[in-house]
């Protein structure tokens, strides 16, 4: 279980991704993105690759979810938003969402996956 997140925006549009895995790992987001030798939108083999070496555990399959019940305490998010796909971060009953901050539930978004992660 992930005790504490502290939260990051993503420093540009295109770095949902590793505002996420920064938020997971603690590290910086752009020695997220130095490390993935890549500063541009992340792919999920990239996300679980990276959160793997990293010493934390992701489930294999991805899941839908309609609502934030359905979601387990902490996972990692694929969003189809009005805008593009986007990767975000729930934890605790709490949305960590590069882009719209903290929030209490889904940011507007059609399609909802996620990946359960644990330490």
């Amino acid at each position: 279980m992930i005790n504490k997140i502290e939260y990051v925006h993503e420093p540009t549009d295109l770095q949902c991704g590793q505002a996420v895995l920064a938020m997971l790992t603690g590290l910086p987001a752009g020695q997220v993105a130095k490390e993935l030798n890549n500063d541009r939108e992340t792919t999920l083999k990239e996300m679980k690759t990276f959160l793997r070496a990293h010493g934390l555990w992701v489930s294999y399959e991805r899941k839908e979810a309609e609502d934030k019940s359905d979601l387990p305490d902490v996972c990692m998010l694929s969003l189809e938003t009005p805008r593009c796909w986007h990767w975000s971060l729930y934890c605790g009953g709490v949305f960590y969402d590069p882009e719209h901050g903290v929030m209490d539930d889904f940011p507007v978004c059609l399609r909802k996956y996620y990946w359960e992660v644990k330490i």
